[in-house]
């Protein structure tokens, strides 16, 4: 069966070609503008940062040279071609590595638990009051806003050298990062269980227990796991101030010019890290189903 095909009079489809091309000018006269601002303000950052394209071809050789020294053994072999001597302090990097790992768990699981504490009051759809809300908020915000390692400076001239110091700078952290993840999920539970349970005459806090936190537990496992995988990477370079772990080790083979040492503990806390996050996504994964690998 035969369909008809309508066609425009040659005068209406000439002015709707014509509209069709100036739409498509207008769309990219403005990605051209939108081009020219960017790069505009690429040049000013890059001004502003002192950014020098000559400094950068002139010593990116030194960079190159730099892994190829720590590639290469003191008998002038790569390192590949002697595992042994190439990872000759193993237990010893293997020991500071387990404290590394202690140090983040421990820092996460306070800084989960802190957080579980203060979400709540963070939470517009929670908070007993705005003023309260307004402070704890803050208190986040500054919490996750300085570096862990800026934390962890402080905490070594409080409290001296050792992993002390790591794990209460993982903990604040944390406390910061982990509370603002936690009340954005609290603002998207559903209230109705709160309502119910508020109308039994319990208080806040029962509503809290028994309304809100079995709709947000998944999620809280979920972002505490994320979190101790993150935390690994961090405490891995806490010991460059003396807050205990592999750092401590990596900074001192980079200042002796240990370079096959550098190289080996790099890999190690390299591979450390991937088995970390491998295992915590499959964990997450298994508890939380396939999403929440993501």
């Amino acid at each position: 069966m035969a369909t008809a095909v309508s066609v425009l009079p040659a005068q209406q489809l000439a002015a709707l070609n014509d509209a069709y091309r100036k739409a498509v000018a207008r769309k990219r006269l403005k990605m051209m503008l939108a081009a020219a601002v960017f790069l505009a303000a690429l040049v000013v950052a890059g001004i502003g940062a002192e950014v020098n394209l000559r400094t950068l071809f002139t010593y990116f050789g030194n960079f190159v040279s730099y892994f190829d020294r720590i590639l290469t053994l003191d008998n002038g072999q790569r390192v590949w071609t002697d595992v042994g001597e190439w990872f000759w302090g193993w237990q010893k990097w293997l020991k500071l590595l387990a404290e590394t790992i202690l140090i983040s768990y421990v820092g996460t699981l306070i800084g989960a638990v802190l957080a579980l504490a203060l979400n709540f009051f963070a939470a517009q759809n929670t908070s007993p009051g705005p003023w309260l809300r307004f402070v704890v908020r803050r208190l986040l915000e500054f919490a996750r806003t300085v570096p862990s390692i800026v934390f962890a400076l402080v905490f070594v001239i409080a409290f001296g050298l050792g992993p002390m110091a790591g794990v209460l700078a993982i903990a604040v952290h944390s406390t910061g990062a982990l509370g603002k993840l936690f009340s954005e999920i609290v603002e998207n539970a559903d209230m109705k269980p709160v309502e119910g349970v508020r109308s039994t005459g319990a208080s806040w806090l029962s509503c809290m227990r028994f309304a809100v936190l079995p709709q947000v537990s998944a999620g809280y496992a979920s972002y505490a796991l994320l979190r101790f995988e993150i935390n690994v990477r961090e405490a891995s370079v806490m010991g460059f101030v003396g807050a205990g772990g592999i750092g401590q080790e990596l900074v001192v083979a980079i200042r002796k010019f240990y370079y096959s040492d550098v190289s080996a503990i790099l890999v190690t806390i390299v591979v450390t890290v991937f088995v970390i996050d491998i295992t915590t996504g499959w964990l997450r994964g298994k508890l939380f189903g396939k999403e929440a690998r993501a």
